[in-house]
């Protein structure tokens, strides 16, 4: 293939399943919106875990991000960072009953929103941690692709054994509209696809949810602490007048 060429095409994936996701989710982004926003009003925070290596990325888009809601809180399990090895993070989440002790250890419970982000939505800490919150009294936010969930056979190892799917267990789903692998182009002569899609796709949701929220807070007369970049100028002074109100509230600020 001509050396270039992929790089359109790849462009074009990612705009592809963008629009997906825009003509087709609205009304479950809205949702998903009320909820965070419902949460905020209260002066509650909201839990984000992205259970697995690059579902991490998800969790932090949303956390400490310039425009971002300062009630976010990203549970940023370091088992299942990329960072501490990428086959342990795999292990992780893939142990039956460890998302259980996640979710457990942070407290979540009754009034609490749990935000789960994973592309794959099948992995046993996502499964556990959905489970788990909503046993505890939570509301639970899932993103994920049904489309993967679906079509990824039910013995796959990386299934929880309830073999359940994280859209069936949410009060609301989000889908991301990832194909099973992920990863989208082809070359010929070459047997594995590349170019993987669904850092874009969580993160267009995931903020997606989170300026419609502050969008309904500030129609309904409330101005949420937000973000501003500490890399420009202002944004330290900004930031600084509300860390006494969630530093020892957010465990990783």
């Amino acid at each position: 293939m001509e050396e270039g060429r992929l790089t359109d095409y790849y462009f074009e994936e990612i705009l592809k399943i963008l629009e997906e996701i825009r003509a087709t989710e609205r009304g479950q982004i809205l949702k998903a919106a009320r909820m965070v926003a419902d949460q905020v009003k209260q002066d509650k925070k909201v839990y984000v875990f992205g259970p697995g290596g690059h579902s991490n990325l998800a969790a932090m888009e949303v956390f400490f991000r310039a425009g971002g809601l300062m009630h976010i809180d990203a549970i940023l399990n370091q088992d299942t960072m990329l960072s501490n090895g990428a086959l342990k993070s795999m292990q992780a989440e893939r142990l039956p009953g460890y998302g259980r002790i996640i979710i457990e250890d942070c407290g979540i419970g009754e009034g609490d929103l749990l935000w789960i982000v994973n592309a794959y939505g099948i992995n046993s800490a996502t499964i556990d941690a959905a489970l788990t919150a909503k046993e505890r009294g939570a509301k639970v936010i899932g993103v994920s692709s049904r489309e993967h969930a679906m079509t990824c056979p039910e013995n796959h190892a990386a299934r929880h054994p309830s073999k359940k799917n994280l859209h069936d267990i949410v009060d609301c789903a989000v889908d991301c509209k990832v194909k099973l692998g992920d990863a989208t182009l082809e070359i010929e002569g070459f047997p594995q696809k590349i170019g993987a899609l669904s850092t874009y796709a969580n993160a267009y949701v995931m903020n997606c949810i989170v300026v419609e929220a502050v969008n309904m807070l500030v129609n309904e007369g409330v101005n949420p602490p937000v973000w501003r970049s500490g890399n420009c100028p202002g944004g330290d002074e900004w930031n600084n007048r509300f860390l006494s109100r969630f530093k020892g509230r957010i465990r990783s600020l």
